[in-house]
Order: C-alpha cells, then sequence, then structure tokens
C-alpha cells in the first residue's frame, strides 16, 4: 500500500518557508502602498501620476503574496535542496569587507576582496591565486567607469599609484 493515503492521515503541514516569502511580499508590498499613498496627494488633476507605477507594483506583490499562500497551504511547492550556510557566510562576509575597504583601500582592492570571498564561497579555495586576479579585474572596471565613463568610483592607492 505504498503511494496511498491513510482515512485517517492528517493533512500535510503549510510550507513555512514559504509563507514566510509570501509575508516578506506582502510587507514590501505595505511599504510601496504607504509611499504610493503619499505620491498621489501630489498631482490631483489626473488619474494616472508618479503613484501610478508603485500602486501597479504593490498589488502585483500582493497578488504574489497571496497566490504564494495558496500554493504553500495547498503544499505543491517541491522539496527544497539542504542549505549550505558556509558559502553563504563567505559572501555576506566579503561584502562587509568590501564595505569597510572602500574609502580606505579604493574600489579595486575592496572589490578584489569580494571577488576572491565569492570565489572561495564557490568553491575556488587558492584565495592567494583569486585575490590578485579580483584586483587586477576590478581594477580595469574602475579604469572603464571613472576614466572612460566619467564617473565617480572611490580611488585608493592602487589607483592613485597606477594612474
Amino acid at each position: 500500500m505504498t503511494g496511498t493515503k491513510r482515512p485517517n492521515a492528517s493533512p500535510r503541514r503549510p510550507d513555512g518557508a514559504a509563507l514566510a516569502v509570501a509575508a516578506v511580499l506582502a510587507a514590501i508590498a505595505g511599504v510601496i502602498l504607504w509611499d504610493a499613498s503619499h505620491l498621489a496627494a501630489l498631482t490631483a488633476y489626473s488619474p494616472v501620476g508618479p503613484a501610478t507605477v508603485p500602486y501597479v507594483v504593490a498589488f502585483g506583490l500582493l497578488f504574489l503574496a497571496a497566490w504564494t499562500v495558496f500554493e504553500a497551504i495547498r503544499g505543491d511547492f517541491p522539496s527544497r535542496d539542504h542549505q549550505e550556510f558556509g558559502p553563504v557566510i563567505w559572501i555576506i562576509g566579503g561584502l562587509a569587507a568590501q564595505m569597510l575597504l572602500l574609502k580606505v583601500a579604493g574600489f579595486s582592492i575592496a572589490t578584489g576582496v569580494l571577488f576572491a570571498a565569492t570565489a572561495y564561497a564557490f568553491g575556488k579555495r587558492k584565495i592567494w591565486i583569486s585575490l590578485p586576479v579580483g584586483i587586477v579585474l576590478c581594477f580595469v572596471v574602475w579604469v572603464v567607469f571613472a576614466r572612460l565613463l566619467q564617473l565617480s568610483l572611490p580611488a585608493g592607492p592602487l589607483e592613485r599609484l597606477v594612474l
């Protein structure tokens, strides 16, 4: 009798992770609706104004939240793979290091550290190779954006030394 339901079997529990995603979607929609309500007061002469698109986005998010709740209660989401938290911690640590180093070390070095941490998270364990490669690639990006496109990116000792 495999694969059949027992007559007294309890229904499957709702998917907690999907319900959490639905709650986050609804919260984001609520913030957008609140902000859009303040935009609507700015222009009362036309039905289409700066609040129109935020309202559409918010109602779309509310629809997705309701759909997610419905699917979570039905139990239609596929089972998820086991989450590895080590790589996530490496990427978050790389982002934190980049934010802390950006003004002190400049764009190339700070983003190179992020590159190396992300490469480590994805399985490239040789940081002594990925760090200089990341710094060189990020320096090329800095040159393109800061020099060719004239955008303002933080310059550090490496950028000042070379250019």
